[in-house]
């Protein structure tokens, strides 16, 4: 489904920027896990082609190392015809760095989706859930209700509080925003010198005072970190997810 709302396709774009700057500590490989294989294709290749074949998403800004932005533009973007990629830019030290950087980098854009490279099974459900979210909230995030029961430690690793479960969410990407509330807000974020910003909800909601709304999105939509996480992928892709 196509969502243009009330202003035209001309008048309004929408950008993805999908980040590809992780080292992937926790893979326990040389390679960076974004450009790991999953059924002979790189993982950062299925969240760009559901971008580029998506008729809500007009471009995207792919963010990565400074070291891999040729690797990136030839063996990724190239070869696999994502023209939809209209710049390749270096990323921070940090995650919310690396957004800054991408936002900056993006011209006439009315939403923005900010999704992790390592999230292979976005699909248009989730896009155009998330972009119809944005445009009536203005902020939203996507995720899925959490099934086990959180546990909130102390510092010394014993149980202080445990949450109620059916208000606990998990949080995925992409998540969305109009474009000049989560510039704003990241600008201001890098003037204040604020830090431990894990996802860029917390930096619109702790910079902006702005309410985030949750749009429901999917279990299959995991974040490629262990090697567990790439065999659960492999038979993800090899069911037609």
């Amino acid at each position: 489904m196509n969502i243009e709302g009330n202003e035209s396709k001309k008048e309004q774009k929408n950008i993805a920027i999908v980040l590809a700057a992780g080292q992937g500590k926790r893979m326990g490989t040389e390679i960076q896990k974004q450009f790991l294989h999953i059924c002979g294709k790189p993982v950062i290749y299925y969240s760009l082609k559901c971008f580029q074949e998506s008729p809500n998403i007009d471009s995207i800004v792919l963010v990565t190392e400074n070291d891999t932005m040729l690797y990136c533009r030839q063996e990724i973007v190239e070869k696999y015809g994502f023209d939809k990629v209209e710049r390749i830019v270096p990323g921070g030290e940090e995650r919310y760095h690396s957004v800054y950087e991408g936002l900056k980098a993006c011209e006439r854009c009315s939403y923005v989706f900010v999704h992790d490279g390592v999230r292979p099974f976005i699909n248009e459900k989730i896009i155009s859930q998330t972009l119809e979210a944005a445009k009536k909230y203005r902020a939203c995030v996507t995720a899925v209700p959490a099934k086990d029961t959180i546990k909130i430690s102390d510092d010394e690793g014993f149980i202080q509080q445990t949450p109620a479960r059916s208000r606990v969410w998990v949080v995925q990407t992409p998540q969305v925003f109009a474009y000049e509330l989560a510039h704003e807000a990241y600008a201001r974020s890098m003037e204040m010198g604020l830090s431990g910003m894990t996802d860029d909800a917390m930096v619109v909601e702790t910079v902006m005072k702005c309410p985030v709304r949750l749009v429901e999105g999917s279990y299959k939509n995991i974040k490629v970190t262990t090697p567990e996480d790439l065999e659960i992928s492999e038979i993800f892709i090899k069911n037609g997810y």
